[in-house]
């Protein structure tokens, strides 16, 4: 039995904490968010769309490398341009990118809310490293 009083947690960090939490909480169950979910699981178990995303990959990981050993040519980048929008036309992926759009639009807004309390723009703020 120690004879130290016992310290309660700081109320405001465990409050604040305690507040993300539940947003995260009130975020997972935006109807954006559910149906972002829902589009990526839809990608994830279409095989056109699983197929097209590996040819994409394959072609900008070898545009990359061109990239930077300086031998990148403007066909090369044509040919990723040509890939990226095959695979955005697969009607699974257009509703799923569409559905991402909507989510980040809703995520902006909350941004929006926090950072007119904090006087900064969080989003930026906390993604970036080089803002002053």
């Amino acid at each position: 039995m120690s004879t130290e009083p016992e310290v309660a947690p700081d109320t405001d960090e465990s409050d604040a904490l305690s507040l993300a939490h539940d947003l995260g909480g009130a975020i997972s169950d935006l109807p954006e968010y559910e149906q972002f979910l829902e589009t990526q699981r839809a990608v994830k178990e279409s095989e056109k769309a699983q197929e097209k995303i590996t040819e994409f990959e394959q072609v900008r990981e070898e545009f990359m490398l061109s990239r930077q050993s300086g031998e990148a040519t403007q066909e090369e980048f044509q040919k990723l341009q040509t890939k990226q929008a095959e695979l955005n036309e697969i009607p699974v992926m257009a509703e799923h990118l569409e559905a991402k759009n909507h989510l980040e639009a809703r995520l902006a807004e909350l941004n929006d809310a926090i950072s007119q309390s904090l006087a900064i723009d969080f989003g930026q703020k906390a993604g970036g490293c080089c803002e002053d």
